[in-house]
């Protein structure tokens, strides 16, 4: 009987394995849920955050974004007023202000010349100084059709179009003048699901702006005569502008689950594939070439102060010769008894320890949903908001990580320990973001977080990371604490002068550089996505270089403490910590030389803007990497000296 009901589970496990595929493809797992329109339905059309956008010399002159209905920008808003839309928690701290709109899109019906105000604009003489200089810095208008983001169309540099999202909120003339773009040709791609008239679906939207100053009645025809562009003269307030809009609905074989791929395009994508695997198989070889090393050194010690061990054994007197080759203890088995010496100042290495094991396993975790499709550009601000519930989630391995690395460091202030945790790192990262954040509000960007939404993270800050943080150290405290396999002297050992290499400043240099190697291709990338507005998607590539830059931080960190343990070094815990952590110094050298050589920063507040979020940046990155080359460092070491005898 219960041979037949385990046979039944069996197959019944199969039948759900078996039957697993057709059940991921019922349904499109990266995006949401498809919404399908029949003719002269309404589609939505939502107006989004007007963000800066590189200029004609392809640099990025202002990093603040505003709201499209800033009383300046003296856009029509709908009847009754712009609503706001709901949005995530990562849309907003990603700048997202999404809004209702005057547009009125009726599905495969074409419109022409149509008026999107009741009457001209005006524009005085404030609105056309401050537009003007949104049109200098490159702004780009943003609006969303049923969740695809209106672009254009673009060819650089390949045979493939893919599509830009977002355009200009104007351009200059030849003669240097600004003129703002007030009639837009709206292009809406859309698709019929199984052939079906009834179930219409949106699977491409761009837009054509054009400047046209237009003189008394706006007939079906008037757009599409050549006029003047509208040029806003900043010593007037006489300045009135009419906004129409044409509309046309184009079929489209594009599949709804395939419409992204216009989207998501990568520039000279042979350059891009050329240098990740160069860089690749550089961090490959590096990483063999120091393991092999290190492995070939290791097993000679241990052949070494074996053969010593036998010697003291057979020869009791000490009279006998040694044998050739062999010599007295030297190296990193004579600071056995020091090397687990509490370090200085381990309350602080502790608590750092913590947010960097926290920080890492939630890296890892976002990768691995990225990969798996649950952060796709259809998902609007998915990937802040679920960095913020991870690391608010894993607050309980931060709180752990540290309680033990404090416990096993025999420190006695263990509530302070506990309290610290959860509160110093998070504090200093959020407090910089509010100052930052102020800035942005003092220049009226809608980049600027709502205080509001500050609240909401404080309270998932107070009310969840920290009691998970509290639970953790709680239970860290509690398990035995860690012995190391040696004991540790009571009077520490003298610590004779290193060599040049070895001393504190040029080993973090050298042992930071090769981290930073392994992904500074992506990170040109994910800069550009950060302040140029661009989609970021190629999660393979960045799961394939943090991996390479984990090997390599533990690799190169495991060789230095090696050299420094056998110049007979035993302070390993924070120079490992901080080697590994001077990666983040290259990230923030890289950051600087990105702002020197794409962005044109002219204004004081810019620039601090930019320098801050690189410094928050790199101070994050400082903690995870220094965080890998210590538990690296920690394991090596403890794994090398219980492979020893010791007398």
């Amino acid at each position: 009987m219960q041979l037949r009901k385990q046979t039944r589970a069996k197959a019944t496990l199969v039948a759900s394995l078996l039957a697993a595929p057709q059940l991921a493809s019922a349904f499109y797992l990266p995006g949401v849920a498809p919404t399908s329109y029949k003719p002269d339905d309404l589609v939505p059309l939502y107006v989004n955050t007007i963000r800066p956008a590189p200029g004609p010399d392809a640099l990025l002159h202002s990093p603040f974004s505003y709201d499209y209905y800033h009383p300046l920008f003296r856009f029509c808003e709908p009847k009754g007023g712009a609503q706001s839309v709901g949005e995530s928690l990562g849309s907003i701290l990603f700048g997202d202000r999404i809004k209702t709109s005057p547009f009125e899109l009726k599905m495969k019906h074409n419109e022409t010349c149509k008026k999107l105000c009741d009457g001209p604009v005006k524009y005085r003489k404030g609105a056309s100084f401050f537009v003007n200089r949104r049109i200098t810095e490159g702004a780009s208008l943003n609006w969303l059709v049923d969740g695809l983001p209106a672009g254009q169309i673009v060819d650089e540099n390949t045979d493939t179009e893919y599509y830009n999202p977002g355009f200009p909120l104007g351009q200059e003339l030849a003669d240097g003048q600004p003129s703002l773009n007030n009639h837009y040709d709206i292009t809406i791609d859309y698709h019929e699901v199984n052939g079906n008239p009834d179930q219409l679906r949106v699977v491409g939207v761009i837009v054509e702006p054009r400047s046209k100053k237009y003189s008394g009645d706006v007939g079906p025809d008037t757009c599409k005569s050549a006029l003047d562009p509208v040029v806003l003269n900043e010593k007037s307030d006489d300045n009135d502008v009419t906004f129409t809009y044409s509309v046309s609905w184009v079929p489209s074989p594009t599949a709804w689950a395939t419409r992204w791929d216009k989207y998501l395009h990568v520039i000279d994508p042979k350059i891009h594939w050329f240098s990740l695997v160069n860089s690749a198989f550089i961090v490959v070889f590096l990483v063999l070439t120091v393991m092999s090393v290190l492995v070939r050194a290791l097993k000679k010690d241990f052949e070494r102060y074996n053969r010593l061990d036998q010697i003291n054994l057979d020869d009791l007197s000490g009279t006998s010769a040694l044998e050739d080759g062999v010599q007295e203890d030297s190296g990193w088995k004579l600071v056995h008894g020091d090397v687990f010496r509490t370090p200085s100042h381990p309350l602080l290495l502790s608590i750092f320890l913590g947010n960097g094991a926290q920080l890492f396993v939630m890296t890892g975790f976002t990768i691995v949903f990225a990969l798996l499709g649950f952060l796709s550009p259809s998902n609007r601000g998915s990937l802040g908001t679920i960095m913020v519930l991870l690391y608010t989630i894993l607050g309980f391995v931060g709180g752990y990580a540290s309680a033990r690395v404090y416990k096993s460091m025999q420190g006695e202030k263990w509530k302070l320990n506990i309290a610290l945790t959860p509160v110093l790192v998070p504090g200093i990262v959020f407090g910089t973001f509010f100052l930052l954040d102020l800035f942005l509000w003092a220049e009226g960007s809608s980049g600027a977080v709502p205080f509001t939404t500050m609240l909401v993270i404080i309270l998932i800050w107070f009310v969840f990371s920290v009691p998970l943080s509290f639970a953790g150290s709680w239970l860290g405290f509690r398990a035995p604490a860690i012995e190391p396999p040696v004991r540790t002297n009571q009077i520490p050992r003298q610590i004779p002068p290193t060599t040049t290499y070895l001393k504190p400043i040029p080993s973090m240099l050298l042992v930071g550089l090769l981290p930073f190697g392994a992904i500074f291709v992506e990170l040109y990338f994910i800069m550009g996505s950060i302040w140029f507005s661009m989609i970021y998607y190629m999660f393979g590539f960045l799961f394939l270089c943090y991996a390479l830059m984990v090997l390599t931080c533990a690799a190169v960190t495991v060789l230095m403490v090696y050299f420094l343990l056998c110049a007979e070094n035993y302070n390993w815990q924070w120079r490992a910590f901080l080697a590994a952590g001077t990666s983040a110094l290259y990230v923030f050298l890289n950051a600087i030389i990105y702002w020197v050589s794409r962005l044109s920063l002219g204004g004081v507040p810019g620039s601090v803007l930019y320098l801050g979020y690189s410094l928050l940046i790199s101070f994050l990155f400082f903690i995870l990497t220094g965080s890998i080359g210590y538990f690296s460092s920690w394991w090596f070491v403890r794994k090398i000296y219980s492979s020893i005898k010791i007398d």
